[in-house]
């Protein structure tokens, strides 16, 4: 059952349209993944579903008693409200409207269970009081508690750690209503997800698959598209040298002929998707890298990093794992130098250039009534890159910031977009080490993409912070888990390895156990861009050297009259239009002309193809 509609939608902010005339079905029970490009409106399609948005044009119609619940991706809370009373406010609103006020002491003791579930053990701690992370996690709560046939997330996945992605995977899947959600952590969306759609240039298109089956239903498509342009090229062609030197055994071209060669000609080749591209060219990077020699480091009675140690080598790809407000941010800022560690010491060499792609923004490093371009201009006017020296306008249109764009005042980009920008900022200084903290949260799953094969490539060292499963198989070869009273542990390879190995270490010794966490080993098949790799797709295939081509002895015959067919069909068609103009008023005879000029096309279509095939390989053999 359809239970919300979003119908024939314009919505445009300043000169930008976000959406043009464009649709969206939500049906009973669907999970539904929403993704794009930054900036192409993803949350505004969130907003305008959840009722606090109206669209331009169009309409956004829900069902009759169909309630949604919305997840800002910055929520907000009264500073002064406990933990419990945060939780309860919106249920507590609706149960009462529903009239089953009666139900709010069992729904209590629920969010009392919940708020244990997720590591807020005081439910009486005043909000104000709470990190980033627990403010989040307190959101999601509240989301997940109050009754809703639509659940709306907008970037559910953002600031949580590795352990509280896992608790939400799994609470969503188990949940019988629909949600529609916006996140960028592609294990979660293959995991949870039955639907995915995407916002592309104003429109929304849909894939009834996870996220794997999202790539291939694309790449397919894809295909298809530009197989269909190979083809009208090809044609093109041969019927150019139709239209120069005529048909044989003819005297004069066919109007139909000429007509469908200039139909050709006007079609438009499908575009491909605008994608970020990263080059630039990083610093020299000499013996002397970074080491960290027992550093400690505590916050009152919590001890953070306790007694660490660790050179960092060339070309290193290291992750920092662990719970929030466990220290992995402290020990960037250790490494950057913003912090001191109460023991220990950090040498960092001479040629040694940080990039530092910091969680948060500081107002003072990106001031919002700053134009674009000016932002990166204070970089460098210049940028050498692996295709010479290129501008910062340049620079900023391969990180597709538009000319227009480029103009546009800091405050007016959202949230993606400034991620996007301050990315580029960093590259731009060419850092040798680049560390990134939490670099997947608001960047879109094109622009990570395109941000994993550039880290492929950088030749220095990469240091990240992330709770992106998919990102730390990616990249990184080692990862640093923090586990507990400031004692890092490392384990080799990516996400995958490390909780197979941890959860092989915790499990019982018994015959058999495959040592995965909650199956996210089998996860670790997701590909990007329709790419598998495949443990055959190695293997050589011996095969005979083809003989020399030729026609067989049919299509030398259907090579010989297949011209004269066309002709005598199209001339055909001819006959059938004017004869259907005759008959516009006898509708049994227009009928079965209109049927004959149907099966009269579809054979037309099935010889022109025939004749292209001819025409290449007549080529190809007298090429030999």
């Amino acid at each position: 059952m359809n239970i919300l509609t979003v119908e024939n939608i314009v919505k445009s902010f300043g000169e930008r349209k976000l959406f043009d005339h464009t649709s969206f079905y939500l049906q009973e029970g669907e999970k539904v993944g929403v993704i794009g490009i930054n900036g192409t409106g993803k949350s505004t399609l969130l907003k305008m579903m959840a009722g606090l948005e109206e669209p331009d044009e169009g309409n956004v119609i829900r069902a009759n008693h169909v309630i949604c619940t919305y997840l800002s991706q910055h929520p907000s809370f009264d500073e002064e409200e406990t933990a419990l009373q945060a939780v309860m406010k919106e249920t507590k609103e609706k149960l009462r409207a529903e009239g089953v006020g009666e139900e709010v002491w069992a729904k209590e003791s629920d969010a009392k269970a919940m708020l244990m579930g997720i590591g807020i053990a005081d439910v009486t701690a005043k909000c104000g009081t709470l990190s980033g992370g627990q403010r989040k996690r307190l959101a999601l709560a509240a989301a997940l508690l109050s009754p809703a046939d639509i659940l709306i997330l907008d970037e559910p996945t953002n600031h949580l750690d590795n352990e509280m992605a896992d608790w939400l995977e799994d609470m969503l899947k188990k949940r019988s209503g629909a949600i529609v959600m916006v996140t960028h952590d592609r294990y979660f969306l293959d995991s949870v997800s039955n639907r995915i759609v995407e916002i592309d240039k104003g429109q929304i298109y849909s894939y009834q698959a996870n996220y794997s089956g999202y790539l291939e239903l694309k790449a397919l498509r894809e295909d298809e598209a530009f197989a269909g342009e190979r083809k009208r090229q090809s044609i093109l062609r041969t019927e150019l040298e139709w239209v120069k030197r005529g048909a044989r055994a003819r005297s004069t071209k066919q109007k139909a002929r000429l007509e469908r060669y200039e139909e050709l000609k006007q079609m438009q080749a499908p575009s491909y998707d605008a994608k970020v591209e990263m080059s630039s060219v990083a610093s020299r990077l000499g013996k002397t890298t970074v080491e960290i020699s027992h550093v400690s480091k505590r916050y009152g009675e919590k001890v953070l990093i306790d007694d660490f140690s660790y050179l960092f080598l060339k070309e290193d790809r290291i992750g920092f794992i662990g719970e929030n407000g466990c220290g992995k941010t402290t020990l960037m800022k250790i490494l950057t130098r913003q912090c001191e560690p109460d023991s220990g010491r950090v040498e960092i060499g001479q040629t040694v250039k940080i990039g530092y792609y910091a969680q948060e923004i500081a107002a003072l490093e990106m001031p919002q009534n700053k134009k674009v371009i000016d932002y990166i201009r204070d970089v460098a006017e210049y940028v050498k890159t692996e295709d010479g020296s290129i501008t910062a306008s340049q620079m900023l249109e391969r990180f597709l910031f538009s000319g227009s764009e480029q103009y546009t005042l800091v405050g007016k980009l959202s949230g993606g977009e400034k991620r996007r920008l301050n990315l580029l900022k960093v590259l731009m200084r060419a850092p040798n080490v680049l560390i990134l903290d939490e670099p997947t949260n608001d960047l879109d799953i094109a622009t990570l993409t395109v941000l994993e094969d550039y880290l492929d490539r950088f030749p220095g060292i990469v240091i990240t912070v992330s709770h992106d499963r998919y990102f730390l198989d990616r990249t990184v070869r080692r990862i640093f888990a923090f586990e507990g009273n400031g004692k890092l542990r490392q384990y080799e390879g990516g996400y995958t390895d490390y909780a197979n190995k941890k959860a092989a270490m915790n499990a019982a010794p018994a015959a058999g156990s495959g040592g995965s966490l909650n199956g996210k080993a089998a996860k670790s098949s997701i590909i990007e861009n329709g790419a598998i790799n495949d443990a055959e797709g190695g293997k050589k295939s011996w095969k005979a050297q083809p003989s020399k081509l030729k026609f067989t002895y049919k299509e030398q015959k259907d090579y010989e009259t297949i011209e004269d067919e066309i002709a005598k069909l199209e001339e055909h068609l001819e006959v059938l239009e004017e004869r259907i103009l005759r008959a516009s008023t006898d509708f049994i005879k227009l009928n079965e002309l209109t049927k004959e000029k149907e099966e009269t096309d579809q054979k037309l279509e099935e010889r022109m193809d025939r004749w292209m095939y001819l025409e290449e390989l007549n080529s190809r053999i007298e090429s030999q």
